[in-house]
């Protein structure tokens, strides 16, 4: 029913952390032959889960090389409208037409 390798990680995970609270609460000293068992357990849990690994990390270097892809693409693009874009009129100039009006009209100050 549950063979997706993520449920399966959970269930591990899940069941190793009851079998922590489980040896914290009963305090009990392990023989060197169940040491050597669960390491030999716990290594081939992590030996067989690499291949997952190493695909996802695969997955996500292609996504983040297509987001890079797409944001440099964008970029060129604002770059070009920008320099296909018309220069904008400085305010300066619509200011200096409205004083230029008042300054014709000035006279110098007779002595």
């Amino acid at each position: 029913m549950f063979k997706s390798f993520p449920f399966k990680l959970f269930l591990y995970i899940c069941v190793n952390i009851n079998y922590i609270k489980m040896e914290n609460q009963q305090e009990k000293t392990f023989t060197q032959e169940e040491v050597d068992a669960k390491k030999e357990d716990m290594l081939k849990f992590y030996t067989e889960s690499l291949t997952y690994l190493e695909a996802q990390l695969k997955y996500e270097t292609i996504l983040m090389n297509i987001d890079e892809v797409r944001f440099k693409r964008a970029q060129f693009q604002i770059q070009y409208a920008m320099m296909m874009a018309p220069p904008e009129e400085e305010e300066n100039n619509e200011e200096e037409t409205r004083v230029n009006p008042e300054t014709s009209q000035r006279r110098l100050k007779k002595q």
